[in-house]
């Protein structure tokens, strides 16, 4: 859709012409996978997908939400006084629940709004299309009511709704760089203290290719919060043998020679995960900023491999699409990105063969698995903002 369509929508929808645009990305992670909840590092960048919303005060204490999305579901109507999660509100208890969380952390939200929600990230496709209605509703009411927050409580409000409001015990990756992304950087973020540095992306006749198995991930229902009390539990029996505070306090070689202790062999496996991709995330931003896209691939890689066999959170779409990559010409490396269990992988393939890339992956993935992936190519971008409506043309 572009910008006059959904503005016909908005004011078909609510009869009205004037609002304000927003807008928050969706984003990939390059590597550090798993490690955000763990204490550890991750390299993600925004990408230019996303969530636009179309906003105007009203004059009563009422929302009124509507997404061209999901237009079955019609207009989701809640109140300022009654901010509590409903099943049936379904998609809008992302928006509400920043509505209650920046409510509840002191933020004078005085009145309703009516707002209308587009996005172009593939729904369930693991790029972070909730931390994206998050982040993009968190700044639409930063402006809309003149709140005074600091963007860094932004992402910690957008992670304390996707833990407490929605029930998904996430770490701070996803609206961290939904936040905070720059255009044509990733953002090496230690999840522990929150410190992080911005590094370019030079990919010199390179390019990132999103490849979307086209399995829908449904992380409320996945294997996800399993994941996590594996970790947790595989933390506490190594903090009766080590100062740690997280996993990603330890080096490979300092899991090594604790690792015994950890006798059940899924939780030992677990938590290698963690500890050994913590340690390829920071050598891979290393390798980035020397420009060495070789190691930053085979980095990528091994990424994948430890997510399959270790953390056991890839599944047959994903491994038929990532390893169906290895094989093209042209692939420095390739993986899954995101929580897993179907969604998206990506690849770093020299633009020179991308077209031939994406008809070979194609192929070999539908011929294993039976139906079609998608293929876009990725475009860095900035984090969550107002936009003025001559920003874009298409969205």
């Amino acid at each position: 859709m572009n910008v006059e369509q959904l503005s016909r929508l908005f004011k078909e929808t609510f009869a009205a012409d004037h609002f304000r645009l927003f807008f928050a990305p969706g984003r990939i992670n390059l590597i550090g996978e798993h490690t955000d909840y763990n204490g550890g590092y991750v390299f993600p960048c925004a990408i230019t997908f996303g969530t636009y919303a179309l906003a105007r005060k009203r004059n009563d204490r009422v929302f009124r939400m509507y997404s061209a999305n999901f237009p079955e579901r019609g207009i989701i109507t809640f109140d300022l006084d009654d901010l509590a999660y409903k099943k049936e509100h379904d998609w809008a208890n992302y928006p509400k629940g920043m509505v209650k969380m920046l409510a509840d952390a002191g933020h004078p939200i005085d009145g309703g709004a009516d707002v209308l929600f587009y996005g172009n990230i593939p729904n369930g496709a693991g790029l972070s299309s909730s931390a994206s209605i998050e982040m993009a509703t968190g700044v639409m009411l930063e402006k809309l009511f003149g709140l005074s927050v600091d963007r860094l409580e932004l992402v910690k409000i957008g992670k304390k709704v996707e833990n407490e409001f929605i029930g998904v015990n996430s770490g701070i990756m996803d609206q961290f760089a939904v936040g905070m992304g720059k255009k044509d950087t990733a953002i090496l973020l230690d999840c522990n203290t929150l410190k992080y540095e911005y590094y370019p992306i030079r990919l010199d006749g390179c390019r990132i290719v999103i490849m979307n198995t086209n399995k829908r991930r449904e992380l409320a229902g996945s294997k996800y919060n399993e994941r996590r009390k594996e970790c947790d539990t595989a933390l506490q029996i190594l903090r009766r043998h080590a100062d740690i505070q997280s996993l990603g306090d330890l080096t490979p070689e300092q899991f090594e020679d604790l690792s015994p202790h950890l006798t059940d062999p899924v939780v030992r496996r677990r938590a290698k995960h963690a500890v050994y991709e913590n340690a390829r995330t920071i050598r891979a931003a290393e390798a980035l900023k020397r420009n060495d896209l070789q190691l930053f691939g085979r980095l990528m890689n091994e990424s994948h491999i430890s997510l399959r066999d270790d953390y056991e959170v890839t599944g047959p779409e994903l491994d038929a699409i990532v390893e169906a990559a290895w094989e093209q010409e042209g692939v420095l490396g390739a993986r899954m990105t995101g929580a897993g269990f179907g969604g998206c992988a990506i690849a770093i393939v020299e633009t020179e063969q991308i077209p031939r890339f994406i008809e070979n992956v194609g192929r070999i993935y539908k011929e294993k698995i039976g139906y079609e992936a998608a293929f876009y190519h990725v475009t860095i971008g900035d984090g969550a903002k107002e936009l003025a409506a001559g920003e874009f043309d298409l969205v």
